[in-house]
């Protein structure tokens, strides 16, 4: 089956061919330091790294890009407000500098402890004004931008298919942007927006700041992407990645202006993913949309401090396709916690018992690239894994453990680490006979089994409870006794 992603530009589901046969070029949003990241936000990222890992899997090689934005992303997705950097940055007492190192970091381990890759490429804004001034330029000679006293705007009027991407009518935009106070006269229509901020009035102080040839001042944020993408990834990517906010503002930016400079398409296939909500609780009625702008948010410390893997959120993560919206309670992150344990649980039984793979697990193996190859559908992935381990246990045929080892190329669950430290114990721990502990278990298992068949059933007890002393846990099953170590 031909992977086929939904691209948000045309609104429909696409056969996907890279510009280049068998080379991906994926740019994905990333974090505005100014915060930590919710698991909201989180969930963007598991989705591009579902995608990447999908796209390894069928055979491609991904050029991943993705932006850290430290400077220029307002308080408003518009050009209203202050730099979100600068208001953090005077809230906490801190340098503005140390702000952004901080939550990048913060940020970074986050994605870790989720297990998705990091991109091949991180680039900073503030690491590329030059590659920035150098586009406004452009635009400027090609007559999509004007000036005024406090910053350089893009004319939407210079490009015709400005809202081919958010299928909004300008009129709404126009009129959408109006309703928020304009901050500078001398803007000619209320949804251009800026490329470039000089430093003076509302940003006359500034903290950072650059020469450029309109003066003193700093990117707009929309800018940033487009000059970062490009300069990694050439004029025209593959496939660019966000969240569904982007859609009618951030994303349109950047087509206008990378489109704008280059007369070339920028974007071949837009993929956007859909909110993280929260459940409905008795202080707030309905579910509410996660968002660090009204603090409703939740941080995956918050999830780890209430003793949950971080795993068991990229698994809950799995229930909803990534266009759908995906509710979050308590209750669903305890289910998905429990559904990733037996999952490791079931994997653990497979690579003790062993066994050769059957001629049945290629349906699965099929099954499970049908379901990745139609737009991530990871819910049907997950349907066919849970089917795989239903079978393998209704057949007493354990042979599955390199089907699942392979599915979690894409899923990244970790399960081999897992079922390695699950299974294992350190060679340099005995039992008190001087062997080797794995020796050691597995010997007084087989002693136990002997009890057991002679029915000296309380030499039997006495191993088990000796055993469990050391954290290992027995597991009688009609393919014989299986154990585990356990803290």
């Amino acid at each position: 089956m031909a992977l086929r992603l939904y691209n948000t530009l045309t609104r429909k589901k696409e056969e996907f061919r890279p510009i280049e046969p068998g080379k991906v070029r994926l740019y994905t949003c990333g974090p505005t330091v100014y915060n930590y990241a919710h698991i909201g936000n989180l969930r963007s990222y598991i989705f591009a790294d579902i995608l990447r890992r999908t796209l390894e899997y069928l055979g491609h090689e991904v050029t991943q890009v993705m932006n850290v934005t430290d400077v220029g992303h307002l308080t408003s997705d518009a050009d209203q407000g202050e730099d979100k950097m600068e208001v953090e940055a005077r809230k906490e007492g801190r340098d503005i500098w140390e702000v952004a190192r901080y939550y990048e970091k913060v940020f970074f381990d986050d994605i870790e402890k989720l297990n998705v890759q990091k991109p091949a490429i991180v680039c900073r804004a503030t690491d590329h004004i030059p590659d920035m001034i150098e586009l406004v330029t452009k635009l400027v000679e090609r007559g999509h931008v004007y000036e005024t006293e406090q910053a350089l705007y893009y004319d939407i009027t210079t490009f015709p298919s400005y809202t081919q991407l958010s299928r909004q009518l300008l009129d709404d935009k126009i009129v959408g942007a109006r309703d928020e106070v304009q901050e500078d006269p001398g803007k000619r229509h209320p949804a251009d927006f800026a490329v470039w901020f000089k430093c003076v009035g509302r940003f006359a102080n500034h903290i950072m700041r650059w020469e450029s040839p309109w003066g003193v001042g700093f990117p707009g944020w929309h800018i940033e992407c487009s000059a970062m993408s490009m300069k990694y990834l050439g004029n025209t990517l593959d496939i660019h990645t966000g969240g569904e906010d982007h859609i009618h503002v951030h994303h349109p930016n950047e087509i206008a202006q990378s489109e704008g400079a280059t007369g070339e398409k920028f974007v071949r296939v837009w993929m956007h993913g859909a909110f993280l909500v929260l459940g409905k609780s008795k202080e707030a009625e309905g579910e509410q949309k996660m968002a660090k702008s009204t603090g409703n948010f939740l941080r995956l410390q918050t999830l780890i401090d209430n003793g949950c893997d971080p795993l068991a959120y990229r698994y809950m993560c799995f229930s909803a396709h990534y266009r759908q919206k995906l509710t979050f309670t308590w209750d669903a992150l305890n289910a998905a916690a429990a559904g990733y344990r037996n999952l490791i649980s079931f994997a653990s039984r497979a690579k003790q018992i062993g066994g050769e793979e059957a001629a049945w697990v290629s349906e699965y193996r099929q099954r499970f690239v049908d379901a990745i190859s139609d737009d991530l559908n990871m819910p049907q992935a997950m349907a066919v894994v849970s089917e795989l381990v239903r079978e393998a246990n209704t057949r007493q045929e354990f042979g599955v453990l390199e089907a699942l080892y392979d599915f979690d190329r894409v899923l990244g669950l970790r399960l081999r680490e897992a079922v390695e430290s699950t299974t294992a114990v350190a060679d340099n721990v005995s039992l008190g006979t001087g062997a080797p502990a794995a020796e050691t278990v597995e010997s007084l298992i087989r002693e136990r089994e002997q009890a057991r068949a002679a029915k000296n059933w309380t030499r039997a007890d006495e191993i088990r409870d000796m055993l469990k002393e050391w954290g290992i846990v027995l597991e009688d099953s009609p393919s014989g006794t299986l154990w585990r170590k356990v803290d």
